[in-house]
């Protein structure tokens, strides 16, 4: 069971009776902050309101019911794991203030998926500078992936230059001789760096109509108007959730039929129909392509484990694509955990990412080093059919660059122990 207490911008999460919220005074002296004799502490700035909260507010519900799960295991190496949640309402001011507040006050031994592009820059030399782990940042932005800049960042999600490669590389192959390809793409670095990948594939030419938008419009008609105009066949996607269902839904009322393809970022089936709803997204969204790094696959092992996990400890919440990226996160901290060492230090962490042990529980291995930290290589390709969103064909690797999009050959890491890293 876990206890769950709120405070202003703050959601503490803690499990088997332990408090949520560490403070300084409890570590022992030759400890890191943040780690005690029976407890680790960990937080995260996130959007739990604002206009980004309907798109990913739940991701830390699911890493708080992973955490959970794992304490009641025992922990790691006899440690439970507290997780402290402050709103950050996806401001950069605020996120500033919030994740201070956990550095200095929280005293955390690292901050755990902060999420946001624009959110998690304007903390990143912060961290570093104070030299606290800041792990698996929920961004794919390239700005992650700098280990003699910013040694003490990781990044999660795949960037958006690779997903860019991947899905105009599927494109290409399924597309045929006379599509016209198109972009609507978020105004900031994820959309550039998407733009980046898709070009590098496509061409920089290729692309008929390149559309943005801004996080505070209130539509894309415009927008999904002039792909229409064009004659935009395949329109790929660097969007939000929100914005996906959007452009999407925007397109069904023109009556005008395209081939989408989304980055992951914007691009979970169960999530986008909570937008449209169940009836409308299984109209507009068949045949929907989306880029992923992560199990979701009705028959994965890993699914399995987190539907159980989620029942149980996740309060009824939906199980969505946010769930099993929650609990991902959640898994990878805590084979970083163990791979540190039974006395974990943040410099132990960081050597433990570093090592290439930490494999996380992707489609393919994590593929840190000491030379790159960022997180996956490559990417699958999903499409809805029937309702049901799952991998089709074949995996994706590639480079940052110009590098050529090839086929993964290799296997995904499969849970052990009831995905309870081993100590």
């Amino acid at each position: 069971m876990s206890l769950l207490r709120t405070h202003p911008r703050t959601i503490a999460v803690a499990s088997a009776g332990a408090l949520a919220v560490t403070l300084a005074g409890c570590s022992t002296p030759e400890a890191s902050p943040g780690v005690t004799d029976d407890t680790v502490t960990v937080g995260t700035h996130t959007p739990l309101t604002g206009p980004a909260a309907a798109g990913y507010s739940s991701i830390s519900k699911a890493v708080s019911a992973y955490f959970a799960y794992l304490n009641d295991q025992g922990g790691v190496h006899g440690r439970t794991i507290e997780y402290v949640v402050k709103d950050d309402g996806y401001n950069p001011a605020t996120t500033q203030t919030v994740v201070r507040e956990l550095v200095q006050e929280d005293q955390v031994f690292a901050v755990l998926n902060g999420l946001g592009t624009p959110t998690h820059a304007s903390v990143l030399d912060y961290l570093n500078e104070n030299e606290v782990p800041d792990l698996f940042v929920a961004s794919g932005a390239l700005l992650w992936d700098d280990p003699e800049e910013h040694p003490w960042t990781f990044a999660f999600n795949v960037d958006y230059t690779t997903e860019g490669k991947a899905l105009a590389r599927y494109a290409q192959d399924e597309g045929g001789d006379a599509a016209v390809f198109c972009v609507l793409a978020q105004d900031d670095d994820y959309g550039e760096d998407f733009v980046a990948g898709l070009e590098a594939v496509l061409g920089a030419d290729a692309l008929a109509v390149s559309e943005t938008y801004a996080v505070s419009d209130q539509d894309v008609t415009a927008q999904v108007g002039a792909m229409q105009a064009a004659g935009c066949t395949h329109n790929f996607l660097a969007t939000v959730n929100g914005f996906t269902a959007r452009a999407v839904g925007t397109a069904a009322q023109m009556r005008y039929a395209a081939q989408w393809l989304a980055s992951s970022s914007g691009g979970d089936y169960p999530t986008l129909a909570g937008y449209l709803g169940e009836e409308v997204a299984a109209a507009v969204l068949e045949g929907f392509v989306s880029a992923n790094y992560l199990p979701f696959s009705p028959d994965s092992d890993w699914v399995e484990l987190f539907r159980r996990v989620n029942d149980e400890y996740n309060a009824g919440e939906p199980f969505t694509g946010n769930t099993v990226y929650g609990m991902s996160v959640a898994y990878t901290f805590a084979q970083a955990l163990a791979a540190a060492g039974e006395e974990p230090t943040r410099e132990a962490l960081v050597e433990a990412l570093e090592s290439g042990d930490v494999t996380g529980n992707g489609i393919m291995p994590l593929a840190y080093s000491a030379d790159s930290h960022r997180s996956f290589a490559g990417v699958g390709i999903t499409v809805v059919a029937d309702g049901v969103q799952d991998y089709v064909g074949t995996a994706y690797t590639t480079d940052t660059g110009d590098g050529d999009v090839e086929p993964y050959v290799g296997e995904a890491p499969a849970p052990e122990n009831e995905g309870v890293p081993a100590t």
